[in-house]
């Protein structure tokens, strides 16, 4: 075991990883806003992340293996952030803590729909989802059959719109 774990146990391991509030939050924005670059990440997050934090929890989600950065072709000073399997299988970890938070915490109607739609399509929701998280950020070429699953998690955005 390293020096710096506090222990072997797979959810300390899990927590010294994705423990804090703005891992999470930055998967929450790869995964639901398609969020790659880091100026997106920094300004379209509702809860404000500073610059420091994020290039912190990005440098913390790459060297665990949850996230990959490419140069972007098209600004050499900028680069493009990917989930890696490690991180898309952080989806139902996700849509878990989603459904108990919209279930006992006073959520907004706007940023609950999502946590809603996603218990309801339960595991079979969330392996299509994860599928073509796969298609956006590992590249993998997948059959579509009917919306995807992004698509009908849109009413999330025709909500927030109304509002």
């Amino acid at each position: 075991m390293a020096d710096d774990q506090r222990s072997g146990c797979p959810i300390n391991l899990t927590l010294e990883v994705v423990g804090d509030k703005w891992s999470l939050l930055i998967i929450r924005d790869m995964m639901f806003g398609n969020r790659r670059h880091f100026r997106e990440l920094l300004t379209k997050s509702e809860e404000g992340i500073s610059s420091n934090i994020l290039a912190d929890r990005l440098k913390t989600l790459l060297d665990a293996g949850i996230i990959t950065r490419e140069d972007d072709p098209s600004h050499k000073q900028k680069g493009i952030y990917s989930l890696t399997e490690q991180g898309i299988e952080l989806l139902p970890v996700l849509a878990q803590m989603a459904a108990w938070g919209y279930q006992y915490l006073p959520v907004s109607e706007e940023l609950g729909i999502r946590a809603r739609l996603l218990r309801e399509g339960g595991p079979k929701m969330w392996a299509e989802f994860m599928d073509e998280l796969r298609e956006t950020h590992l590249g993998q070429v997948r059959r579509r059959k009917g919306p995807t699953v992004g698509e009908r998690l849109q009413a999330y955005e025709s909500v927030v719109n109304r509002t």
